[in-house]
């Protein structure tokens, strides 16, 4: 029960600090044609999770109350495409090139797919 309060809590700071990130840098670029919000989200938080994933590897720095804390809860609410990041290069690591592979094209090829399909479904449902 402790680690999910901290997930909770975790992903409430990580919404919050993406929603404060991506609309400032919206606001700084001027520019609502491009993402670029969400782009600095992205970026930003492969940034750290690849960082403090490799200081709590190295260092064994972090416990699981706080690993969940810190990477499932306020990164993986921040951007889950940290998380992405963070599991494809594990894969790699692992010497799992193949499966590096296939994750990549996965999410992206079924990842967009499902949004193009979600967003046809709406418009059947709600002309």
């Amino acid at each position: 029960m402790r680690t999910l309060v901290l997930v909770g809590l975790g992903g409430f700071l990580g919404a919050i600090l993406r929603y404060l990130l991506n609309g400032s840098v919206q606001l700084w670029t001027r520019n609502s044609a491009f993402p670029y919000g969400t782009l600095a989200v992205n970026l930003l938080g492969c940034l750290l999770i690849g960082l403090l994933s490799q200081l709590g590897e190295s260092r064994n720095l972090f416990s699981p109350e706080i690993r969940s804390f810190v990477f499932v809860g306020t990164l993986g609410a921040f951007t889950t495409f940290s998380t992405f990041g963070n599991e494809t290069m594990q894969l790699l690591r692992n010497g799992e090139t193949a499966l590096f592979f296939v994750n990549i094209g996965t999410q992206l090829v079924f990842g967009l797919t499902a949004v193009w399909l979600g967003h046809s479904l709406g418009q059947m449902i709600w002309k």
